[in-house]
């Protein structure tokens, strides 16, 4: 497994919980599906996360820093362990408007989600995938992320309805 961008949602997911964007729980494949994924990043992949905190900060949000009780939990901790073999942090510097530099301007102007921004720029600048569970800005605004050069790989697939229980 290569180097990736998690979103938050796909921790969230794993440990069984709803996205926060969306009150339903997941779909049993799609959670098994979250679960496999982070536990094979964790044994053989690196995650990416940006120097300054922002996205440590968003799984703080959701995530249990103890690493119990979900696999999203366990993911989170051995981030916060910094495994050097397992995390890499990257500079995500901002331009004097607050948007990221290596988020290309067509993803700003499609109106794409800002929470996600530092998500989508750490996978423009490092030319890694973004994986996602259960977030459909990303399904929403595929379009304009293919054609910036943003892969994104949707571990529960692109049907919305089968994300959920």
């Amino acid at each position: 497994m290569n180097r990736c961008v998690v979103d938050t949602n796909v921790p969230i997911v794993a440990n069984g919980r709803p996205d926060p964007s969306d009150p339903r729980p997941p779909s049993v494949a799609c959670r098994e599906a979250a679960v496999t994924f982070l536990r094979e990043l964790v044994s053989a992949g690196t995650i990416l996360v940006d120097t300054a905190g922002e996205v440590l900060t968003e799984y703080r949000r959701y995530l249990n820093p103890h690493g119990q009780p979900g696999v999203g939990d366990r993911f989170y901790l051995t981030i916060l362990m910094s495994l050097p073999a397992r995390v890499e942090r990257v500079d995500l510097p901002r331009r004097s408007d607050g948007q990221y530099v290596d988020l290309p301007q067509p993803i700003i102007d499609a109106g794409f989600d800002p929470s996600d921004r530092k998500f989508a720029a750490l996978a423009a600048k490092e030319g890694a995938p973004v994986y996602n569970a259960t977030d459909s800005d990303w399904i929403e605004q595929a379009e304009v992320l293919a054609a910036e050069g943003v892969e994104v790989a949707h571990l529960c697939g692109c049907d919305q309805e089968a994300w959920f229980a």
